[in-house]
C-alpha cells in the first residue's frame, strides 16, 4: 500500500462516519460505494485530499482516509483467530524485521501477520509463508491481494514437520499449536544469529517450547506478554475505557547461536528472561 496526499484510482480507502463506523474498499473509477447511509461515487472521491469530509447522496457525512495497517487487520476476513496489532508491532520490532529482508512464517492463518511482515520487508524483501490447509491459504492469499502485497509473499502448502525449503532466513515467526515440535526445522531455516518468535496461549506450551529451544541451541530467550489499555479521549473526562485488551498470548523470542565448547557460552542456552 503506497501512501499519498490524494486519493487515487486503485487506492484502498476508508470512510469513517461520525460514530467511528468505518468501511474499507478499493477505489475504482466509475464504481459506487453503497451503504445504509447512502451512495458515494468513487469518481467524486478520487482526487480528493485524504482527510476530506465527504457526503453521501443522503447527506450523511464521512471522512475519507487511508486505512492504517491496524485498520486493515481488524477488518480482515478470517476463519481463524488473528494476532492483535499490539502483539504484531512488538514482534516486528523484536525480530528486527526491516526492508529488504527475507523472513519466514509458518501458520499463515488468515494472513494478518503475513500482511504486517510483507509491509515491513518492503518491495525488495520477501516473505515465505507455510500453511498446511488449502482453504486457509486461499483466504490468506485473497487478503494479501486485497491490500496489494501478494507479490511480496511466497505461499507454500506443506506439513512443516517435513522441514522447509529455505535456509539463512533473517527471521522466523512460528504460529502453530505445538511449536515445540518444530524447533529443529526452524533452526535449519534460520541464518546463524537469526531471530525467532512465537506466540502461545498457555504456560505448559511455553515450558515445552523453552525446553525445545535449549535442546536446539537457541539463546537470549525472552518470554513476555503485552497488555494494552485505552483511555477516553474527551479532555473533560480522561479516564481508562471500560474494557481493555489484556492477555492474548505469551510472546517468546530467541536467537539462533553457534556455541563453542566454552562452558560460558553454553550457559546461554539455559538463560531465560521473563517479563510482563
Amino acid at each position: 500500500m503506497i501512501f499519498s496526499s490524494q486519493a487515487r484510482d486503485g487506492d484502498l480507502a476508508q470512510l469513517v462516519g461520525l460514530t467511528h463506523k468505518h468501511f474499507i474498499f478499493t477505489l475504482k473509477a466509475g464504481a459506487d460505494f453503497q451503504s445504509h447511509r447512502g451512495v458515494l461515487k468513487h469518481d467524486d472521491l478520487i482526487g480528493k485530499p485524504w482527510g476530506s469530509q465527504v457526503y453521501s447522496h443522503m447527506g450523511a457525512p464521512f471522512f475519507l482516509l487511508q486505512p492504517s495497517i491496524a485498520d486493515l487487520l481488524n477488518d480482515l476476513p478470517r476463519t481463524t483467530q488473528i494476532l492483535y496489532p499490539k502483539d504484531i508491532g512488538y514482534i516486528l520490532v523484536m525480530m528486527g524485521v526491516a526492508p529488504g529482508q527475507r523472513v519466514m512464517e509458518a501458520g499463515t492463518g488468515s494472513g494478518s501477520m503475513t500482511i504486517a511482515l510483507a509491509t515491513a520487508v518492503g518491495p525488495d524483501g520477501q516473505v515465505i509463508s507455510y500453511e498446511q490447509k488449502q482453504d486457509t491459504q486461499n483466504l490468506a492469499r485473497k487478503n494479501l491481494e486485497r491490500v496489494g502485497l501478494a507479490s511480496r509473499v511466497d505461499f507454500k502448502l506443506r506439513d512443516i514437520k517435513m522441514g522447509f525449503d529455505e535456509t539463512d532466513a533473517d527471521a522466523f515467526f512460528l504460529d502453530v499449536q505445538n511449536p515445540y515440535d518444530y524447533i529443529p526445522q526452524v533452526r535449519a531455516a534460520l541464518k546463524p544469529g537469526g531471530f525467532f518468535a512465537t506466540i502461545l496461549p498457555t504456560f505448559n506450551q511455553v515450558e515445552k517450547t523453552l525446553n525445545a529451544m535449549k535442546l536446539n541451541k537457541f539463546a537470549f530467550v525472552e518470554v513476555c506478554e503485552v497488555l494494552l489499555r485505552f483511555y477516553k479521549s474527551d479532555p473533560n473526562r480522561v479516564r481508562p475505557t471500560d474494557r481493555m485488551v489484556a492477555h492474548t498470548g505469551f510472546l517468546m523470542f530467541a536467537r539462533r547461536i553457534e556455541p563453542s565448547s566454552d562452558p560460558r557460552g553454553l550457559e546461554l542456552e539455559n538463560e531465560v528472561s521473563v517479563e510482563q
